[in-house]
Protein backbone atom coordinates (compact mmCIF):
# COMPACT_ATOMS: atom_id res chain seq x y z
CA UNK A 1 0.00 0.00 0.00
CA UNK A 2 1.37 3.45 -0.95
CA UNK A 3 2.16 5.87 1.88
CA UNK A 4 0.54 8.68 -0.12
CA UNK A 5 -1.81 7.42 -2.81
CA UNK A 6 -2.36 9.94 -5.63
CA UNK A 7 -4.60 7.79 -7.81
CA UNK A 8 -7.72 9.69 -6.78
CA UNK A 9 -6.46 13.30 -6.79
CA UNK A 10 -9.66 14.90 -8.09
CA UNK A 11 -11.88 13.07 -5.59
CA UNK A 12 -9.50 13.73 -2.71
CA UNK A 13 -9.26 17.45 -3.55
CA UNK A 14 -13.05 17.79 -3.71
CA UNK A 15 -13.49 15.74 -0.53
CA UNK A 16 -10.87 17.79 1.34
CA UNK A 17 -12.33 21.13 0.21
CA UNK A 18 -15.86 20.13 1.20
CA UNK A 19 -14.77 18.68 4.55
CA UNK A 20 -12.77 21.85 5.26
CA UNK A 21 -15.83 24.03 4.64
CA UNK A 22 -17.97 21.84 6.89
CA UNK A 23 -15.25 21.80 9.58
CA UNK A 24 -14.82 25.61 9.72
CA UNK A 25 -17.87 26.56 11.84
CA UNK A 26 -17.49 23.45 13.99
CA UNK A 27 -13.82 24.16 14.71
CA UNK A 28 -14.62 27.75 15.71
CA UNK A 29 -17.53 26.61 17.87
CA UNK A 30 -15.53 23.87 19.57
CA UNK A 31 -12.66 26.27 20.22
CA UNK A 32 -14.98 28.78 21.84
CA UNK A 33 -16.67 26.06 23.91
CA UNK A 34 -13.31 24.71 25.11
CA UNK A 35 -12.30 28.00 26.74
CA UNK A 36 -9.13 28.25 24.68
CA UNK A 37 -10.77 30.46 22.04
CA UNK A 38 -12.03 29.93 18.49
CA UNK A 39 -8.58 30.19 16.92
CA UNK A 40 -7.38 27.28 19.12
CA UNK A 41 -10.25 25.20 17.78
CA UNK A 42 -9.37 26.17 14.22
CA UNK A 43 -5.72 25.24 14.67
CA UNK A 44 -6.78 21.99 16.30
CA UNK A 45 -8.63 21.11 13.10
CA UNK A 46 -5.65 22.20 11.00
CA UNK A 47 -2.89 20.39 12.90
CA UNK A 48 -4.68 17.22 13.96
CA UNK A 49 -6.51 17.06 10.63
CA UNK A 50 -3.28 17.29 8.60
CA UNK A 51 -0.94 15.06 10.63
CA UNK A 52 -3.50 12.41 11.59
CA UNK A 53 -4.30 12.06 7.89
CA UNK A 54 -0.62 11.93 6.90
CA UNK A 55 0.44 9.33 9.47
CA UNK A 56 -2.87 7.59 10.22
CA UNK A 57 -4.26 4.26 9.13
CA UNK A 58 -7.66 5.25 7.72
CA UNK A 59 -7.34 6.79 4.27
CA UNK A 60 -10.61 8.73 4.20
CA UNK A 61 -10.73 9.84 7.82
CA UNK A 62 -11.06 13.55 8.67
CA UNK A 63 -9.84 14.48 12.13
CA UNK A 64 -10.23 17.55 14.30
CA UNK A 65 -11.89 18.74 17.51
CA UNK A 66 -14.94 16.63 18.39
CA UNK A 67 -17.65 16.95 21.01
CA UNK A 68 -16.25 14.32 23.41
CA UNK A 69 -12.70 15.67 23.23
CA UNK A 70 -13.84 19.27 23.74
CA UNK A 71 -15.97 18.38 26.77
CA UNK A 72 -12.96 16.81 28.49
CA UNK A 73 -10.56 19.52 27.34
CA UNK A 74 -12.88 22.26 28.59
CA UNK A 75 -12.90 20.62 32.02
CA UNK A 76 -9.11 20.48 32.03
CA UNK A 77 -8.86 24.10 30.88
CA UNK A 78 -11.13 25.23 33.71
CA UNK A 79 -9.49 23.09 36.42
CA UNK A 80 -6.02 24.38 35.49
CA UNK A 81 -7.21 28.02 35.34
CA UNK A 82 -6.38 28.25 31.66
CA UNK A 83 -2.61 28.10 32.29
CA UNK A 84 -1.34 27.23 28.76
CA UNK A 85 1.82 25.38 29.82
CA UNK A 86 -0.16 23.03 32.06
CA UNK A 87 -3.28 22.67 29.89
CA UNK A 88 -1.39 21.81 26.74
CA UNK A 89 1.01 19.53 28.61
CA UNK A 90 -2.03 17.27 29.06
CA UNK A 91 -2.67 17.40 25.30
CA UNK A 92 0.96 16.56 24.46
CA UNK A 93 0.95 13.65 26.93
CA UNK A 94 -2.34 12.39 25.51
CA UNK A 95 -0.81 12.38 22.04
CA UNK A 96 2.27 10.51 23.23
CA UNK A 97 0.04 7.94 24.95
CA UNK A 98 -1.89 7.41 21.72
CA UNK A 99 1.38 6.83 19.87
CA UNK A 100 2.31 4.22 22.50
CA UNK A 101 -1.14 2.60 22.13
CA UNK A 102 -0.39 2.16 18.44
CA UNK A 103 3.21 1.04 18.86
CA UNK A 104 2.19 -1.63 21.39
CA UNK A 105 -0.74 -2.65 19.17
CA UNK A 106 -3.50 -1.86 21.66
CA UNK A 107 -5.96 -0.73 18.99
CA UNK A 108 -7.91 -3.97 18.97
CA UNK A 109 -8.34 -3.81 22.77
CA UNK A 110 -9.63 -0.24 22.83
CA UNK A 111 -12.41 -1.29 20.48
CA UNK A 112 -13.58 -3.91 22.99
CA UNK A 113 -15.49 -1.34 25.06
CA UNK A 114 -19.10 -2.66 25.13
CA UNK A 115 -21.66 -0.83 23.02
CA UNK A 116 -23.94 0.19 25.94
CA UNK A 117 -20.93 1.91 27.55
CA UNK A 118 -20.01 3.70 24.30
CA UNK A 119 -23.65 4.67 23.78
CA UNK A 120 -24.00 5.90 27.35
CA UNK A 121 -20.95 8.13 27.45
CA UNK A 122 -21.49 9.48 23.92
CA UNK A 123 -25.11 10.33 24.78
CA UNK A 124 -23.91 11.83 28.06
CA UNK A 125 -21.45 14.01 26.18
CA UNK A 126 -24.28 15.13 23.89
CA UNK A 127 -26.33 16.13 26.94
CA UNK A 128 -23.34 18.01 28.40
CA UNK A 129 -22.75 19.95 25.17
CA UNK A 130 -26.42 20.99 25.03
CA UNK A 131 -26.46 21.95 28.72
CA UNK A 132 -23.33 24.08 28.34
CA UNK A 133 -24.78 26.01 25.40
CA UNK A 134 -28.38 26.67 26.47
CA UNK A 135 -27.53 29.78 28.53
CA UNK A 136 -25.44 31.15 25.64
CA UNK A 137 -28.41 30.64 23.34
CA UNK A 138 -30.27 33.20 25.46
CA UNK A 139 -27.34 35.63 25.43
CA UNK A 140 -25.79 34.73 28.82
CA UNK A 141 -22.60 33.03 29.92
CA UNK A 142 -22.91 30.07 32.36
CA UNK A 143 -21.85 30.95 35.89
CA UNK A 144 -18.87 28.79 36.74
CA UNK A 145 -17.49 25.80 34.85
CA UNK A 146 -18.92 22.33 34.56
CA UNK A 147 -22.27 20.78 33.80
CA UNK A 148 -24.05 21.48 37.10
CA UNK A 149 -23.35 25.27 37.11
CA UNK A 150 -24.34 25.38 33.42
CA UNK A 151 -27.67 23.68 34.16
CA UNK A 152 -28.22 25.93 37.18
CA UNK A 153 -27.74 29.06 35.05
CA UNK A 154 -30.39 28.06 32.48
CA UNK A 155 -33.49 29.27 34.43
CA UNK A 156 -31.96 32.73 34.97
CA UNK A 157 -31.02 33.00 31.30
CA UNK A 158 -34.53 31.97 30.23
CA UNK A 159 -36.12 34.55 32.55
CA UNK A 160 -33.89 37.39 31.31
CA UNK A 161 -33.06 36.69 27.63
CA UNK A 162 -31.08 38.91 25.28
CA UNK A 163 -33.73 39.02 22.57
CA UNK A 164 -31.30 39.68 19.72
CA UNK A 165 -29.07 36.78 20.78
CA UNK A 166 -32.09 34.51 21.27
CA UNK A 167 -33.45 35.37 17.82
CA UNK A 168 -30.06 34.66 16.21
CA UNK A 169 -29.72 31.43 18.18
CA UNK A 170 -33.18 30.19 17.22
CA UNK A 171 -32.55 31.12 13.59
CA UNK A 172 -29.27 29.14 13.72
CA UNK A 173 -31.09 26.14 15.18
CA UNK A 174 -33.75 26.32 12.49
CA UNK A 175 -31.11 26.41 9.75
CA UNK A 176 -28.96 23.53 11.07
CA UNK A 177 -32.01 21.33 11.68
CA UNK A 178 -34.07 22.13 8.59
CA UNK A 179 -31.59 23.25 5.89
CA UNK A 180 -32.70 21.62 2.60
CA UNK A 181 -30.58 18.62 1.61
CA UNK A 182 -30.24 19.78 -1.99
CA UNK A 183 -28.73 23.08 -0.80
CA UNK A 184 -26.56 21.21 1.68
CA UNK A 185 -24.66 19.65 -1.22
CA UNK A 186 -23.37 23.12 -2.09
CA UNK A 187 -23.41 24.99 1.22
CA UNK A 188 -23.31 22.93 4.44
CA UNK A 189 -25.98 23.88 6.98
CA UNK A 190 -23.54 24.93 9.78
CA UNK A 191 -21.66 27.23 7.39
CA UNK A 192 -24.91 28.74 6.09
CA UNK A 193 -26.13 29.30 9.66
CA UNK A 194 -22.85 30.91 10.66
CA UNK A 195 -22.80 33.26 7.66
CA UNK A 196 -26.47 34.30 7.96
CA UNK A 197 -26.36 34.82 11.73
CA UNK A 198 -23.11 36.80 11.52
CA UNK A 199 -24.49 39.01 8.73
CA UNK A 200 -27.64 39.75 10.74
CA UNK A 201 -25.57 40.41 13.87
CA UNK A 202 -23.60 43.08 12.00
CA UNK A 203 -26.85 44.76 10.88
CA UNK A 204 -28.68 44.38 14.21
CA UNK A 205 -26.30 44.89 17.12
CA UNK A 206 -26.92 43.78 20.68
CA UNK A 207 -25.88 40.12 20.74
CA UNK A 208 -22.55 39.16 22.37
CA UNK A 209 -19.90 38.38 19.73
CA UNK A 210 -16.54 36.62 19.82
CA UNK A 211 -14.54 39.83 19.67
CA UNK A 212 -10.82 39.90 18.90
CA UNK A 213 -9.61 36.70 17.19
CA UNK A 214 -5.81 36.43 16.72
CA UNK A 215 -4.47 36.05 13.20
CA UNK A 216 -1.32 34.42 11.87
CA UNK A 217 0.50 31.27 12.88
CA UNK A 218 0.23 29.86 16.42
CA UNK A 219 3.03 30.26 18.97
CA UNK A 220 5.06 27.41 20.39
CA UNK A 221 4.08 26.46 23.96
CA UNK A 222 6.53 24.60 26.17
CA UNK A 223 4.63 22.06 28.30
CA UNK A 224 5.23 22.30 32.04
CA UNK A 225 4.19 20.55 35.25
CA UNK A 226 3.78 21.63 38.82
CA UNK A 227 3.64 19.43 41.90
CA UNK A 228 0.05 20.30 42.83
CA UNK A 229 -1.35 19.85 39.32
CA UNK A 230 0.57 16.85 37.97
CA UNK A 231 -2.19 14.37 38.85
CA UNK A 232 -4.83 16.53 37.16
CA UNK A 233 -2.64 16.72 34.04
CA UNK A 234 -1.95 12.96 34.02
CA UNK A 235 -5.61 12.06 34.58
CA UNK A 236 -6.67 14.41 31.79
CA UNK A 237 -4.01 13.02 29.45
CA UNK A 238 -5.14 9.42 30.01
CA UNK A 239 -8.79 10.33 29.47
CA UNK A 240 -8.09 12.40 26.36
CA UNK A 241 -5.93 9.59 24.94
CA UNK A 242 -8.52 6.87 25.56
CA UNK A 243 -11.46 8.97 24.46
CA UNK A 244 -9.68 10.14 21.32
CA UNK A 245 -8.66 6.57 20.51
CA UNK A 246 -12.20 5.20 20.92
CA UNK A 247 -13.74 8.13 19.01
CA UNK A 248 -11.26 7.75 16.15
CA UNK A 249 -11.54 3.98 15.83
CA UNK A 250 -15.33 4.10 15.85
CA UNK A 251 -15.17 6.64 13.03
CA UNK A 252 -12.69 4.38 11.22
CA UNK A 253 -15.27 1.59 11.35
CA UNK A 254 -17.85 3.92 9.79
CA UNK A 255 -15.37 4.79 7.04
CA UNK A 256 -14.65 1.09 6.44
CA UNK A 257 -18.36 0.36 6.00
CA UNK A 258 -18.75 3.18 3.49
CA UNK A 259 -15.61 2.53 1.44
CA UNK A 260 -15.50 -1.29 1.72
CA UNK A 261 -11.92 -1.04 2.97
CA UNK A 262 -10.19 -2.04 6.20
CA UNK A 263 -8.29 0.45 8.33
CA UNK A 264 -5.12 -0.19 10.33
CA UNK A 265 -6.22 0.59 13.89
CA UNK A 266 -2.72 0.71 15.38
CA UNK A 267 -1.40 2.99 12.63
CA UNK A 268 -4.48 5.19 13.10
CA UNK A 269 -3.62 5.60 16.78
CA UNK A 270 -0.07 6.58 15.88
CA UNK A 271 -1.38 9.20 13.44
CA UNK A 272 -3.87 10.60 15.95
CA UNK A 273 -1.12 10.67 18.57
CA UNK A 274 1.28 12.60 16.32
CA UNK A 275 -1.48 15.08 15.46
CA UNK A 276 -2.42 15.69 19.10
CA UNK A 277 1.20 15.92 20.25
CA UNK A 278 1.94 18.66 17.71
CA UNK A 279 -1.40 20.36 18.47
CA UNK A 280 -0.48 20.53 22.16
CA UNK A 281 2.88 22.12 21.37
CA UNK A 282 1.13 24.94 19.49
CA UNK A 283 -1.79 25.61 21.81
CA UNK A 284 -4.45 23.89 19.71
CA UNK A 285 -7.53 22.01 20.88
CA UNK A 286 -7.01 18.21 20.74
CA UNK A 287 -8.97 16.20 18.23
CA UNK A 288 -9.99 12.77 17.00
CA UNK A 289 -11.61 11.17 13.99
CA UNK A 290 -14.81 13.13 13.26
CA UNK A 291 -17.64 10.98 11.93
CA UNK A 292 -19.72 13.66 10.19
CA UNK A 293 -16.74 15.27 8.47
CA UNK A 294 -15.41 11.85 7.42
CA UNK A 295 -18.79 10.95 5.90
CA UNK A 296 -18.85 14.29 4.03
CA UNK A 297 -15.35 13.64 2.71
CA UNK A 298 -16.25 10.16 1.43
CA UNK A 299 -19.49 11.33 -0.18
CA UNK A 300 -17.59 14.14 -1.91
CA UNK A 301 -15.10 11.71 -3.45
CA UNK A 302 -12.33 11.52 -0.81
CA UNK A 303 -10.67 8.13 -0.43
CA UNK A 304 -7.05 8.58 0.62
CA UNK A 305 -4.81 10.53 3.00
CA UNK A 306 -4.55 13.47 0.62
CA UNK A 307 -8.17 14.44 1.34
CA UNK A 308 -7.57 14.88 5.08
CA UNK A 309 -4.38 16.85 4.42
CA UNK A 310 -6.17 19.17 1.99
CA UNK A 311 -8.94 19.69 4.58
CA UNK A 312 -6.24 20.95 6.98
CA UNK A 313 -4.66 23.23 4.37
CA UNK A 314 -8.04 24.76 3.50
CA UNK A 315 -8.58 25.66 7.16
CA UNK A 316 -5.02 27.04 7.38
CA UNK A 317 -5.79 29.43 4.53
CA UNK A 318 -8.93 30.55 6.37
CA UNK A 319 -7.01 31.07 9.62
CA UNK A 320 -4.39 33.23 7.91
CA UNK A 321 -6.81 35.37 5.89
CA UNK A 322 -10.30 35.41 7.41
CA UNK A 323 -9.67 35.39 11.17
CA UNK A 324 -10.74 39.07 11.55
CA UNK A 325 -14.15 38.18 10.12
CA UNK A 326 -14.55 35.50 12.79
CA UNK A 327 -14.48 38.19 15.47
CA UNK A 328 -17.98 39.27 14.34
CA UNK A 329 -19.56 35.83 14.94
CA UNK A 330 -22.24 35.94 17.69
CA UNK A 331 -21.95 33.50 20.59
CA UNK A 332 -25.59 32.50 20.11
CA UNK A 333 -24.87 31.27 16.57
CA UNK A 334 -22.05 29.01 17.77
CA UNK A 335 -24.32 27.84 20.61
CA UNK A 336 -27.00 26.87 18.08
CA UNK A 337 -24.48 24.93 16.00
CA UNK A 338 -23.14 23.10 19.08
CA UNK A 339 -26.64 22.23 20.30
CA UNK A 340 -27.17 20.47 16.96
CA UNK A 341 -23.82 18.71 17.42
CA UNK A 342 -24.88 17.57 20.90
CA UNK A 343 -28.23 16.39 19.56
CA UNK A 344 -26.48 14.35 16.86
CA UNK A 345 -24.10 12.76 19.37
CA UNK A 346 -26.96 11.40 21.50
CA UNK A 347 -27.61 7.80 20.46
CA UNK A 348 -31.24 8.23 19.40
CA UNK A 349 -31.09 5.12 17.21
CA UNK A 350 -30.51 2.92 20.24
CA UNK A 351 -32.81 4.87 22.58
CA UNK A 352 -35.76 4.41 20.22
CA UNK A 353 -35.27 0.62 20.26
CA UNK A 354 -33.84 0.12 23.74
CA UNK A 355 -37.13 -1.08 25.26
CA UNK A 356 -37.08 -4.02 22.85
CA UNK A 357 -33.59 -5.15 23.79
CA UNK A 358 -32.06 -6.60 26.98
CA UNK A 359 -33.04 -4.53 30.00
CA UNK A 360 -29.59 -4.88 31.53
CA UNK A 361 -28.01 -3.15 28.51
CA UNK A 362 -30.47 -0.26 28.82
CA UNK A 363 -29.78 0.01 32.56
CA UNK A 364 -26.02 -0.01 31.92
CA UNK A 365 -26.37 2.67 29.26
CA UNK A 366 -28.44 4.83 31.64
CA UNK A 367 -25.90 4.41 34.47
CA UNK A 368 -23.00 5.43 32.21
CA UNK A 369 -24.99 8.38 30.84
CA UNK A 370 -25.81 9.60 34.35
CA UNK A 371 -22.23 9.23 35.58
CA UNK A 372 -20.94 11.04 32.47
CA UNK A 373 -23.22 14.03 33.01
CA UNK A 374 -23.09 14.34 36.79
CA UNK A 375 -19.72 12.83 37.82
CA UNK A 376 -17.00 12.50 35.16
CA UNK A 377 -16.08 10.49 32.09
CA UNK A 378 -13.36 8.38 33.73
CA UNK A 379 -15.74 7.17 36.42
CA UNK A 380 -18.47 6.59 33.84
CA UNK A 381 -16.35 4.53 31.44
CA UNK A 382 -14.54 2.61 34.19
CA UNK A 383 -17.78 1.76 36.00
CA UNK A 384 -19.47 0.84 32.72
CA UNK A 385 -16.69 -1.51 31.61
CA UNK A 386 -16.51 -3.20 35.04
CA UNK A 387 -20.29 -3.65 35.25
CA UNK A 388 -20.46 -4.94 31.66
CA UNK A 389 -17.60 -7.39 32.32
CA UNK A 390 -19.23 -8.69 35.52
CA UNK A 391 -22.57 -9.14 33.76
CA UNK A 392 -20.88 -10.98 30.88
CA UNK A 393 -18.95 -13.26 33.24
CA UNK A 394 -22.17 -14.04 35.11
CA UNK A 395 -24.01 -14.94 31.89
CA UNK A 396 -21.02 -16.93 30.60
CA UNK A 397 -20.59 -18.85 33.84
CA UNK A 398 -24.30 -19.73 33.97
CA UNK A 399 -24.07 -21.07 30.42
CA UNK A 400 -20.89 -23.01 31.20
CA UNK A 401 -22.51 -24.62 34.21
CA UNK A 402 -25.46 -25.60 32.00
CA UNK A 403 -22.95 -27.14 29.58
CA UNK A 404 -21.63 -29.40 32.37
CA UNK A 405 -23.41 -32.56 31.27
CA UNK A 406 -23.72 -35.92 32.95
CA UNK A 407 -23.36 -38.29 30.01
CA UNK A 408 -26.26 -40.73 30.11
CA UNK A 409 -27.27 -43.79 28.13
CA UNK A 410 -28.51 -41.65 25.21
CA UNK A 411 -25.03 -41.12 23.73
CA UNK A 412 -24.69 -41.60 19.97
CA UNK A 413 -21.86 -44.15 20.04
CA UNK A 414 -23.43 -47.66 20.41
CA UNK A 415 -20.42 -49.13 22.28
CA UNK A 416 -20.42 -46.31 24.81
CA UNK A 417 -24.19 -46.61 25.14
CA UNK A 418 -23.90 -50.33 25.84
CA UNK A 419 -21.20 -49.83 28.45
CA UNK A 420 -23.12 -47.03 30.21
CA UNK A 421 -26.22 -49.22 30.26
CA UNK A 422 -24.34 -52.13 31.80
CA UNK A 423 -22.68 -49.91 34.40
CA UNK A 424 -25.94 -48.16 35.23
CA UNK A 425 -25.39 -45.57 37.98
CA UNK A 426 -22.06 -46.90 39.22
CA UNK A 427 -20.10 -44.65 36.81
CA UNK A 428 -20.82 -40.92 36.26
CA UNK A 429 -19.31 -39.28 33.19
CA UNK A 430 -19.05 -35.44 33.22
CA UNK A 431 -18.48 -33.57 29.94
CA UNK A 432 -17.40 -29.97 30.57
CA UNK A 433 -18.64 -28.88 27.15
CA UNK A 434 -16.13 -26.07 26.60
CA UNK A 435 -13.81 -23.54 28.28
CA UNK A 436 -14.19 -22.88 32.01
CA UNK A 437 -14.21 -19.25 33.17
CA UNK A 438 -13.42 -18.27 36.74
CA UNK A 439 -17.13 -17.47 37.18
CA UNK A 440 -18.15 -21.05 36.40
CA UNK A 441 -15.23 -22.54 38.33
CA UNK A 442 -16.59 -21.22 41.62
CA UNK A 443 -19.61 -23.57 41.42
CA UNK A 444 -18.04 -26.42 39.47
CA UNK A 445 -17.14 -28.67 42.41
CA UNK A 446 -20.56 -28.18 43.98
CA UNK A 447 -22.35 -29.21 40.77
CA UNK A 448 -20.22 -32.33 40.32
CA UNK A 449 -20.82 -33.31 43.96
CA UNK A 450 -24.55 -32.71 43.54
CA UNK A 451 -24.92 -34.79 40.38
CA UNK A 452 -22.71 -37.68 41.47
CA UNK A 453 -25.01 -39.54 43.89
CA UNK A 454 -24.07 -42.13 46.48
CA UNK A 455 -24.36 -45.07 44.07
CA UNK A 456 -21.56 -43.69 41.87
CA UNK A 457 -18.30 -45.63 42.29
CA UNK A 458 -16.17 -43.99 39.59
CA UNK A 459 -16.20 -40.39 38.30
CA UNK A 460 -14.95 -39.72 34.77
CA UNK A 461 -14.06 -36.08 34.01
CA UNK A 462 -14.03 -35.43 30.24
CA UNK A 463 -11.74 -32.48 29.37
CA UNK A 464 -11.85 -33.11 25.61
CA UNK A 465 -13.55 -29.76 24.88
CA UNK A 466 -11.62 -27.73 27.45
CA UNK A 467 -8.81 -25.88 25.60
CA UNK A 468 -7.17 -24.33 28.69
CA UNK A 469 -7.47 -23.92 32.46
CA UNK A 470 -6.84 -20.84 34.55
CA UNK A 471 -6.07 -20.88 38.29
CA UNK A 472 -9.75 -20.69 39.30
CA UNK A 473 -10.68 -23.66 37.13
CA UNK A 474 -7.64 -25.59 38.37
CA UNK A 475 -8.72 -25.01 41.99
CA UNK A 476 -12.19 -26.33 41.06
CA UNK A 477 -10.53 -29.49 39.73
CA UNK A 478 -8.66 -29.76 43.03
CA UNK A 479 -12.01 -29.61 44.87
CA UNK A 480 -13.33 -32.48 42.70
CA UNK A 481 -10.19 -34.52 43.46
CA UNK A 482 -10.54 -33.90 47.22
CA UNK A 483 -14.26 -34.76 47.17
CA UNK A 484 -13.55 -38.03 45.31
CA UNK A 485 -10.84 -38.94 47.80
CA UNK A 486 -13.01 -38.28 50.84
CA UNK A 487 -15.98 -40.17 49.34
CA UNK A 488 -13.79 -43.14 48.39
CA UNK A 489 -14.74 -42.87 44.71
CA UNK A 490 -12.53 -43.66 41.76
CA UNK A 491 -11.55 -40.70 39.51
CA UNK A 492 -10.46 -40.79 35.85
CA UNK A 493 -9.46 -37.83 33.66
CA UNK A 494 -10.16 -38.05 29.91
CA UNK A 495 -9.00 -36.05 26.90
CA UNK A 496 -6.88 -33.48 28.75
CA UNK A 497 -4.70 -31.55 26.32
CA UNK A 498 -1.02 -30.97 27.01
CA UNK A 499 -1.81 -27.40 28.13
CA UNK A 500 -4.54 -28.53 30.52
CA UNK A 501 -2.38 -31.32 31.99
CA UNK A 502 0.61 -28.99 32.43
CA UNK A 503 -1.57 -26.60 34.50
CA UNK A 504 -2.98 -29.42 36.65
CA UNK A 505 0.48 -30.90 37.20
CA UNK A 506 2.18 -27.52 37.64
CA UNK A 507 -0.25 -26.38 40.33
CA UNK A 508 -0.23 -29.87 41.90
CA UNK A 509 -4.02 -29.96 42.18
CA UNK A 510 -4.22 -33.72 41.48
CA UNK A 511 -1.12 -35.08 43.21
CA UNK A 512 -2.85 -38.37 44.06
CA UNK A 513 -3.79 -39.13 40.44
CA UNK A 514 -1.66 -41.93 39.00
CA UNK A 515 -0.80 -41.89 35.31
CA UNK A 516 -3.05 -44.93 34.90
CA UNK A 517 -6.05 -42.71 35.65
CA UNK A 518 -5.44 -40.41 32.66
CA UNK A 519 -7.02 -41.51 29.35
CA UNK A 520 -6.98 -40.19 25.80
CA UNK A 521 -10.63 -40.94 25.08
CA UNK A 522 -13.85 -41.70 26.90
CA UNK A 523 -14.37 -45.20 25.49
CA UNK A 524 -11.07 -46.44 26.92
CA UNK A 525 -11.90 -44.88 30.30
CA UNK A 526 -15.34 -46.51 30.35
CA UNK A 527 -13.83 -49.89 29.47
CA UNK A 528 -11.29 -49.58 32.29
CA UNK A 529 -14.04 -48.55 34.71
CA UNK A 530 -16.11 -51.58 33.70
CA UNK A 531 -13.11 -53.87 34.19
CA UNK A 532 -12.41 -52.50 37.65
CA UNK A 533 -16.01 -52.91 38.76
CA UNK A 534 -16.18 -56.44 37.40
CA UNK A 535 -12.93 -57.59 39.04
CA UNK A 536 -13.57 -56.59 42.56
CA UNK A 537 -16.22 -54.22 43.83
CA UNK A 538 -14.22 -53.66 46.97
CA UNK A 539 -10.46 -54.12 46.69
CA UNK A 540 -9.99 -52.86 43.15
CA UNK A 541 -12.08 -49.76 43.69
CA UNK A 542 -9.93 -49.01 46.71
CA UNK A 543 -6.94 -49.04 44.36
CA UNK A 544 -8.69 -46.82 41.80
CA UNK A 545 -9.71 -44.27 44.41
CA UNK A 546 -7.42 -41.31 44.90
CA UNK A 547 -5.11 -42.31 47.79
CA UNK A 548 -4.74 -40.09 50.82
CA UNK A 549 -1.57 -38.08 50.98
Amino acid sequence: MKFLDTSNIRGDVMGGLTAGIVALPLALAFGEASGAGPIAGLYGAIIVGFFAALFGGTGSQISGPTGPMVVVFAGVFASLSGEPALVFAAVVLAGLLQILFGVFKLGQFIRLVPYPVVSGFMSGIGVIIIALQLARLFGHEPEGSGTIPAIASIPGAVMDPNMVALALGLLTLAIVFFWPKNLGKWVPAPLAALAIATGLSVMISGAPILGDVPTGLPSFIMPAFSGDTIFIVLEAAVLLALLGAIDSLLTSLVADNMTRTRHDSNQELVGQGIGNTIAGLFGAVPGAGATMRTVVNIRSGGQFKLSGMIHGLVLLAVALVLAPVASLIPHAALAGILIKVGYDIIDWTYLKRAHKGPRWDLALMAVVLGLTVFVDLITAVAAGVVLAALAFIKQLSEQQIKNLQVIDREVADPEERALLTSLRDRVSVFDFGGPLSFGAAADLGHHVREKADGATRILIMDFTRVPFLDLSAAKAVETIVEDARHAGKGLFFVGASADVRSVIDGLQVATGMADAHWFDNRMVALTEAANLIEKDETDTLRMAAVPAE
